[in-house]
């Protein structure tokens, strides 16, 4: 998505000299997708970006998942991972859960409390979804104030870090993680990155990083400060971490321009496409990446034909499994099932899955849906986290029949 911004100190030409009031030169760093043949930014540093004084080993949170043997659908209730007060240490960065994943895209869980080291993933692109609280995200490029219903979405290899700003409230976030780079769906844009008329957002709808000058004030005497960092290696999931550690703080970035950098969209925002018969969920699509793509499905008006059966249909995903992260409301769908805020389920492709049999009829008539759900559908089949399983009602797989096995 090629959409310009310039924020800061940046010279007349690239790649030329580029100095402080007192005469010394400031190093420019190009961050660039896929081999200098993608969106970049360029960004200027007071320190050499690429030093570093030591480094360790991270042992990453646990990245190992099992298959989804036999073939089953899930019901995964997020909301008892982290009881009681268990959250108050809990940052962003080491305290995510694995809830499922695979070689493309991996979804963990976290309720935070505290601030996060300093991060970099340099496996691929992030998009975390707020589910509740509000926080200030720090990063290379300024910062982004974020709250209840964004998503925050992370290029890769940003460094950055999480802090909550509402004390003695939990902070949800519902993390994506790519190894790939993660856009806006590709038919709502022109060829040259600019959203089209019938997208269900643009670039006015996006929340770009502010002030820059202050964020590298507030650290300009940091050193040696450590650099959380995950990327491809040897662990469970082909996932390593380290620790670098830097000797100034890497919050040092005087001013960039370019067309790569993080930003927030909420789902407020998001227009729903409706039609007077049931519309299939590309038209809720958000996002997309290697193999998979993210849905939201919000409080909209429903199918509008005077026959229209509002809730879906039984569908087989013969190419993908579904995820769906119940948000806020009343999702009629799954009404009887025992789903509710926080749940997730998993309908993993082979097996056809619909609406609970009871809330077909029901469903009948209206004329409005009150439903915010997120959901990520895989073109490789997902396997179950620890998060995952230790969330699993074990009951779900049997509804559809009255719960008899």
């Amino acid at each position: 998505m090629a959409h310009y911004q310039r924020i800061g100190d940046v010279p007349p030409k690239r790649h030329t000299q580029h100095r402080d009031p007192d005469g010394n030169l400031y190093y420019e760093e190009l961050m660039g997708e896929e081999g200098f043949s993608s969106d970049s930014s360029l960004l200027y540093h007071r320190y050499v970006p690429s030093a570093m004084v030591d480094a360790r080993t991270w042992d990453l949170p646990d990245q190992a998942t099992e298959p989804n043997a036999p073939l089953l659908p899930h019901h995964l209730t997020l909301h008892r991972l982290f009881p009681g007060e268990e959250w108050q240490p809990v940052d962003a960065v080491t305290g995510r859960r694995l809830v499922l994943g695979n070689g493309d895209v991996r979804i963990s869980y976290a309720v935070v409390g505290a601030p996060s080291p300093l991060y970099r993933n340099a496996v691929g692109d992030e998009v975390v979804y707020v589910e509740s609280g509000t926080a200030t995200v720090e990063t290379v490029f300024g910062q982004l104030e974020v709250d209840t219903g964004d998503y925050v979405v992370i290029p890769r290899a940003t460094t950055h870090r999480w802090v909550p700003t509402t004390p003695g409230e939990p902070l949800r976030l519902y993390c994506i993680e790519a190894s790939s780079h993660i856009a806006p769906p590709k038919r709502y844009l022109s060829r040259y990155g600019q959203f089209l008329e019938h997208a269900p957002y643009c670039e006015r709808d996006l929340r770009l990083p502010t002030s820059l000058a202050e964020l590298v004030e507030a650290n300009a005497d940091a050193t040696d400060v450590e650099v959380y960092v995950k990327h491809r290696g040897s662990g469970p999931g082909g996932l390593t971490g380290s620790v670098h550690v830097v000797p100034n703080h890497p919050f040092d970035v005087v001013g960039w321009d370019g067309c790569l950098y993080p930003y927030v969209f909420n789902v407020a925002d998001f227009e729903p496409i409706t039609g007077r018969l049931h519309q299939p969920p590309p038209v809720h699509q958000v996002f997309e990446g290697h193999n998979f793509v993210i849905c939201n499905f919000v409080p909209r008006k429903v199918d509008y034909h005077p026959l229209a059966v509002p809730v879906p249909y039984y569908h087989s995903n013969v190419d993908s499994d579904e995820v769906m992260f119940y948000v806020a409301g009343d999702y009629e769908a799954r009404k009887g099932s025992g789903i509710g805020i926080g749940s997730i389920t998993l309908h993993p492709g082979g097996h056809a899955h619909g609406p609970q049999p009871s809330a077909i009829e029901a469903s009948l008539g209206a004329e409005r849906f009150d439903e915010l759900a997120v959901m990520v559908d895989t073109f490789r089949p997902l396997e179950l986290g620890e998060a995952g399983r230790a969330a699993d009602d074990g009951e779900y797989a049997w509804s559809w029949a009255g719960g008899r096995r």
